[in-house]
């Protein structure tokens, strides 16, 4: 009985990883200025973003590029907006509720626990957030949005077409999150994460770079997360 319950979680967890998109972050030498210009970044885009638990084509355009160093993980977005939602408000402010953002997740061990969730809106408010653990088996939903990552920068800058954002996360700041189990990549190292935009229109939209299976609403599907690989 013991051996089919393995066997069931092994299946499990062997189709959710086999389904899941691989999405490289490309090592940078150059300098990264994080100031919502993206003039400077180098590496390639990806998306376009859809809606999250259909798969469906979003109203407006959203694009994600991803970049590290030795020292951080770098972020940038591409948001088509032709009415931005929001304001500049305090940061760690709960703007996923009202404003136009964008968003980030990362679960270093990828064992759906004590996993980060950044969010900017197109003013450059931006708060970060510790989900310590969301599922009924580990105690149900924990989140800490008081947890500071040491180093975080974010800056949005707005343009004709919408809105342009930048995150640099210090691999340094990670080492602080309890029960994490971080440790500094290197190439070929695979993080889980996902990439996601709220947009407040005239219809409000819910986006992701990789769309889940699970058509049930909510950004929240670590089981789902994609592969964040570190490459050259």
């Amino acid at each position: 009985m013991k051996s089919n319950l393995i066997l069931f979680v092994l299946c499990l967890v062997f189709s959710v990883t086999a389904g899941a998109q691989t999405i490289p972050i490309h090592k940078t030498k150059g300098k990264i200025s994080i100031d919502g210009d993206l003039a400077d970044w180098k590496t390639p885009f990806k998306g376009p973003f859809v809606i999250h638990n259909s798969g469906g084509k979003a109203t407006q355009q959203t694009t994600v590029s991803f970049a590290w160093d030795d020292e951080n993980l770098y972020v940038a977005y591409r948001s088509q907006d032709a009415k931005i939602v929001g304001s500049k408000k305090q940061n760690d402010s709960q703007i996923f509720n009202s404003d136009d953002l964008v968003e980030i997740f990362i679960d270093p061990d990828g064992d759906r626990q004590n996993y980060l969730e950044i969010g900017v809106n197109a003013f450059s408010t931006h708060y970060d957030m510790l989900i310590k653990c969301i599922s009924p088996g580990c105690g149900g939903w924990n989140t800490s949005i008081s947890f500071n990552l040491s180093g975080l920068q974010a800056v949005s800058k707005i343009n004709p077409k919408g809105f342009s954002t930048e995150i640099k996360i210090p691999f340094s700041g990670l080492k602080n999150i309890q029960n994490g189990n971080f440790n500094k990549p290197k190439i070929g190292t695979k993080w889980k994460g996902n990439a996601f935009r709220i947009d407040y229109g005239n219809t409000t939209e819910y986006l992701a770079l990789q769309p889940y299976k699970n058509p049930v609403f909510g950004f929240h599907k670590p089981e789902e997360f994609a592969v964040l690989e570190f490459v050259e």
